[in-house]
């Protein structure tokens, strides 16, 4: 942090000195901008990963991370975590299963001499492209209570308020009630976020997610793996993000901005599926 940057009480962000021109007029002011922060996520003792995000809810985000990234299958397989700042940025120690660190092993030492695709490290069309998984089918929440989600959303986001820089995830049951926000710098760690924060029970079950950024196929894929049908973006979704909800049966919204809304993809068969990911502890 420079001479220029100090921390506010606001976790998430921080007071920076900038000049700001008004009408073609220069005047020293005090802002506040986002902070962004490396997370060094080691499992039993081994680095994993290092992520840029917001320093905030991250025993959530390593939940979410772990599960979206196959690291675990469920919460329980995480036996405990310890955070600790370092002078570059932030360490979390995970004791992980050691079912789930022999396969996580395994997979690193596949990956090891190779060179990766820059998908996430992964060196082949297989593994960046896993299959989606099954949600049981639901019916699209009414778009007059995808409207009001988007509004309580709007209200909730607290660091993009204050400094404009971060995206926002939440979780909503059928009938539109705001359950859970989550928010990051980064997008994907927005809902890992939330996601650990179902996984962990300090959030209920969504009805539907709503994001604050692009629907792409990673982020409807980490919706299927919760067992989500319903994704709603206020941004566009990609070509890849529509195949996946519908090999996935899930509704996909995108451009979702007050009373407008464009369904790129919605559930046929609204029938029980068994195919639910078993999520328990």
């Amino acid at each position: 942090m420079s001479a220029q940057q100090s921390r506010t009480p606001t976790a998430g962000v921080i007071s920076a000195e900038v000049e700001r021109s008004r009408q073609g007029s220069l005047s020293r002011q005090q802002d506040l901008v986002a902070e962004e922060v490396p997370v060094a996520l080691v499992y039993n003792g081994i680095s994993h990963a290092v992520m840029m995000a917001s320093p905030l809810d991250l025993e959530d985000f390593v939940l979410g991370f772990s599960l979206t990234e196959g690291i675990i299958d469920r919460p329980g397989q995480i036996y405990g975590m310890e955070l600790s700042q370092q002078p570059l940025g932030i360490e979390i120690e995970i004791e992980l299963s050691s079912e789930c660190f022999l396969k996580l092993k395994e997979k690193r030492r596949a990956l090891t001499g190779r060179t990766g695709c820059g998908l996430c490290g992964r060196e082949s069309l297989v593994q960046a492209l896993p299959p989606a998984p099954r949600v049981s089918a639901a019916a699209l929440p009414e778009l007059t209570v995808i409207a009001r989600a988007g509004e309580q959303l709007q209200e909730r986001q607290t660091l993009h308020r204050l400094s404009g820089a971060v995206h926002a995830a939440a979780s909503f049951d059928q009938a539109g009630r705001l359950l859970a926000v989550r928010e990051d710098v980064g997008r994907h760690n927005a809902l890992d976020k939330l996601i650990g924060a179902q996984l962990s029970g300090s959030a209920p079950v969504a009805g539907f997610i709503m994001v604050t950024s692009r629907a792409s196929y990673e982020m409807v894929h980490k919706c299927a793996m919760l067992g989500v049908a319903t994704l709603v973006a206020v941004s566009a979704p990609t070509s890849l993000a529509i195949d996946y909800a519908r090999q996935s049966g899930m509704n996909l919204l995108g451009f979702t901005r007050g009373d407008n809304s464009v369904i790129y993809h919605r559930a046929a068969d609204t029938r029980p599926c068994d195919t639910l990911p078993d999520l328990s502890a």
